[in-house]
This record gives C-alpha cells, sequence and structure tokens, in this order.
C-alpha cells in the first residue's frame, strides 16, 4: 500500500490585482507559517512573490522569493501567538538579515541559521532573494543538543556536515512531490541530526576519533551497568549528544548500543565471578545487580558468549 503522500501548495502574487498583492502576498505567509507577521513592503502598490511549501504532520520546507521585504514579529504576536518550532532559513541567493533584540546579523548562501520566533524578531530579504525556510519541531532540536538551546551565529554550509545537510535539504525540497511523509519525515531527521552533530561537533569522521566516541560511550556504560534500565536514550542523554550520535558511533565499531551493553555486563559478570573479591556474592546477586532481568537470562547469555555457564567459570 502507497504511504500518505506530502502536502504540496504554492502560489504567486501574478494570480492577483498589483494593488491586491501585498495584501495576498501577507495571508499567505502567514498561513504557510502558522502564525501572524508584521509586513514591510517595498512598495504598497505592487509586489512580487512566489512561494511553494511541502509539509506532514512534523515537517514542512517553504521556498520563497520575493521583492525586498521586512517581516516582523512583535511582542504582541508572540504573546497572542506563540510558536515553539525552530525555524531553519537557508539563503540560496541574494541575503537574509536576522534581528533580535538588539543583535542582527546576515545571511549570504552557503550560511544558515537556526531561528526562534517565539521572541521579538525582524527577518528582512533582499531584492531577488531565493530561499529555504525549514519548520523544525522543538522537540527534535533539544533532544538532539541535551535540552540545550541551538547557537544564535550562523552555520557554515559550505563544507563538511553542513554541506551535506544542505544537499540533502534542497534535494528533499525538489524531491518531496514523489515521496510519502514518512520518507520525507525520515530525511527531515537525517537533516536534523547532521546540523546537530555539527553544532555540538561530537562526532568526526576518522577513525581515530571515532574510535575515542566508542571508548567514551563504553566508559559511561561500565560506570552506570548497574542501572537496568540502561539504554541508548540514557546513554546520549548522561554524554550530551542524541541518540543518533551513539548509533552511528557504535555502527562504525560494528555493534549497536543494546549488543555494547549486553557486551560490558557479561564481561564485568565474568570478571566478577572469578574475583575473591565477590566470592560471598552469589550468582544471582551479580546477574540482578549488573542489570539482567533474570538470572535464567544472565545464563543463556553467558553460557552463548563464552561458552561456559556461570558455575563452571566460579568454580573453576
Amino acid at each position: 500500500m502507497a504511504g500518505e503522500a506530502v502536502v504540496e501548495e504554492a502560489s504567486t502574487t501574478d494570480v492577483e490585482n498589483p494593488r491586491e498583492r501585498v495584501d495576498y502576498w501577507a495571508d499567505l505567509v502567514d498561513s504557510f507559517q502558522g502564525v501572524r507577521l508584521s509586513y514591510e513592503f517595498s512598495s504598497s502598490s505592487d509586489f512580487y512573490g512566489r512561494i511553494r511549501r511541502h509539509r506532514t504532520d512534523n515537517y514542512q520546507i517553504v521556498g520563497r522569493e520575493s521583492d525586498p521585504i521586512v517581516y516582523t514579529r512583535g511582542t504582541k504576536h508572540v504573546r497572542a501567538d506563540p510558536d515553539d518550532d525552530y525555524r531553519l532559513v537557508v539563503p540560496l541567493t541574494g541575503r537574509f538579515d536576522v534581528r533580535y533584540d538588539d543583535r542582527a546579523g546576515s545571511l549570504a548562501p552557503g550560511m544558515s541559521s537556526l531561528v526562534t520566533i517565539n521572541r521579538p524578531m525582524a527577518f528582512s530579504a533582499s531584492s531577488g532573494s531565493h530561499g529555504l525556510i525549514m519548520t523544525i519541531p522543538r522537540r527534535e532540536i533539544q533532544h538532539r543538543l541535551n535540552r540545550a538551546d541551538p547557537p544564535a551565529g550562523p552555520l557554515d554550509l559550505t563544507t563538511g556536515l553542513g554541506r551535506v545537510a544542505k544537499d540533502m535539504m534542497t534535494g528533499l525540497y525538489a524531491e518531496a512531490s514523489v515521496l510519502t511523509s514518512a520518507q520525507f519525515d525520515a530525511v527531515s531527521e537525517r537533516v536534523v541530526d547532521l546540523l546537530c552533530m555539527q553544532i555540538l561537533g561530537e562526532v568526526p569522521s576518522t577513525a581515530s576519533h571515532l574510535g575515542e566516541v566508542e571508548s567514551t560511550i563504553r566508559h559511561y556504560i561500565r560506570r552506570h551497568i548497574e542501572n537496568p534500565d540502561l539504554t541508548s536514550a540514557i546513554i546520549a542523554r548522561g554524554l550530551g549528544w542524541s541518540v543518533r550520535q551513539v548509533q552511528l558511533a557504535l555502527q562504525q565499531a560494528g555493534t549497536t548500543p543494546r549488543e555494547l551493553i549486553r557486551e560490558e555486563r557479561l564481561q564485568i559478570a565474568h570478571s566478577r565471578l572469578r574475583s575473591p573479591a565477590y566470592r560471598g556474592m552469589s550468582i544471582t546477586d551479580i546477574a540482578l545487580g549488573l542489570g539482567f532481568g533474570s538470572v535464567s537470562s544472565f545464563s543463556t547469555a553467558f553460557r552463548q558468549r563464552f561458552g561456559a555457564t556461570p558455575s563452571s567459570v566460579r568454580g573453576g
């Protein structure tokens, strides 16, 4: 069965009378972004703008180009119409200017910024500017950044992870009409993964650095090995990474979080069974103390891993 299609909507001010185009554009942008804005047009008698969006229940990408314009979100807008989602602003031609409070910055092609419209701000687009604006749920950014806010400064999309993320985002926008909503969301999540990796700088690409990342994860697991609820999500949160980062690092090492947790538990159990310091602790206590759900599951996993039973290792 085919999956649900991505919703596509597009329009241009060319369909309206020149004197009605500014109002038409304001209504379009308000509708596509789902919030109210104020507008400063270069001309009240005519305006050119073209806009298209692809959206699912979770993500959307809007492509827009227009004459010069300034979009403003004031305090009254924020109070009356709050919106927690982030917008990833990616200029393709021209220049975008973003201003919060007393701070301002310009974005040229090859740069981007994660902005929030849940506080007063102004966003302006130069003449003939063309770019993409991706709406990303706040939870998708915060859980990857360990609940921290993304940096206010621009992100470099000309090299490394930033360039890969930009290419993936522009490809997603171009091909969205032939994707299902599940496929659109899957690619959107990869874009967010890459951007957050770039922000954190935690997952380098070289083999030696990946080995360091794996070692860090192993060290964390050993320090929390007695937690029966230890999962990749807990590891990621404890290290300030995303679950995807942990999974990618261990994938390069040929394992998974679940397999690594079990391996470390079995290795420590094997060591304790042979150690005089744990002679007074029963096999049951060792198994349950290391987070195994039952003695039988521990014994089965132990025998598969070492080719011997826990009791034979202790006796030997």
